[in-house]
């Protein structure tokens, strides 16, 4: 699958209660903009009364000089059926920021799958409460700011942090950024973040979660990653992945293990946001 800019491409996403002629009137509003569809996903809680969600890529010659009046049909089209609709230019990349702590492994795979032109967005910068990872991230050409975060006020760090990020990126990925953020936080930045975790949670929280996981003899290691929201590690999911682990598994080799299902996870997680493949639904996902 393609996953570089798209020129003269748009995606359109469409939710709403489900009802009879939504695909009809999304198609015929494309070919009205001479517009041809490329690929086109859709599904619904219950075609009964349920929840309807779309995701329709296609392309039209000039396509930004035709957004302003593809938009404006949307609004009056969608509108009266009590349809949502974004509309998104698919060669305009989305910009990307990150944020970490000391363990660079989702850095450093973020960072090369968008130099090998694999995640589909801008990395304007990477924000750190840690300085370890400056050299790797400035090498891929990236912006490093170093934001220290210690003690239990975290407010001073939080706000130059949103001073930062605001108006400057669409998401945020915390690529095991190792600090709660606050409600404040997330009101602030006004955009999406995706988190990933080790899938131990809750069963083993707190530190040394690998050698706890040893332990108990666990035989399945994994990974979330998931939109962040008010409720620590709550948020909606959007991908998860497991390995197998035996008895002769050491503590080390399971953290190894889990950090090659994490690089894993959070860049699929990352793609398919950058791409519009993922509708929250309430604290629910719908993966295209």
């Amino acid at each position: 699958m393609h996953t570089g800019p798209q020129r003269d491409q748009a995606c359109l996403i469409v939710h709403g209660p489900d009802r009879p002629g939504i695909v009809a009137a999304v198609a015929a509003l494309v070919t009205r903009h001479e517009g041809n569809i490329v690929s086109l996903d859709q599904y619904s809680t219950d075609p009964t009364g349920g929840d309807f969600f779309q995701r329709v890529v296609f392309g039209r010659r000039d396509l930004a000089v035709a957004m302003p009046d593809i938009e404006a049909d949307l609004a009056q089209t969608l509108g009266p059926m009590g349809m949502e609709w974004s509309l998104t230019d698919r060669s305009v990349p989305k910009r990307m920021a990150i944020m970490v702590s000391t363990s660079d492994h989702c850095l450093l795979e973020l960072l090369w799958r968008h130099r090998r032109g694999e995640l589909p967005v801008t990395i304007p910068m990477v924000i750190s409460n840690h300085t370890n990872t400056a050299e790797d991230v400035r090498s891929f050409g990236v912006p490093f700011f170093h934001v220290p975060s210690a003690g239990p006020d975290k407010s001073a760090a939080e706000a130059e942090i949103v001073k930062l990020l605001a108006g400057n990126v669409d998401f945020v990925v915390l690529a095991r950024y190792m600090q709660i953020l606050s409600p404040d936080f997330l009101d602030g930045i006004g955009v999406p973040l995706i988190n990933i975790h080790h899938s131990f949670l809750p069963a083993f929280i707190g530190a040394a979660p690998y050698r706890k996981a040893k332990e108990r003899g666990v035989k399945l290691i994994g990974a979330t990653a998931h939109y962040v929201t008010k409720d620590l590690d709550e948020g909606p999911i959007i991908e998860q992945d497991v390995a197998r682990a035996t008895h002769a598994h050491s503590a080390a080799d399971l953290q190894a293990r889990g950090a090659y299902v994490e690089r894993a996870v959070l860049s699929r997680a990352v793609e398919w946001h950058a791409t519009d493949r993922v509708i929250r639904h309430g604290n629910q996902t719908i993966v295209f």
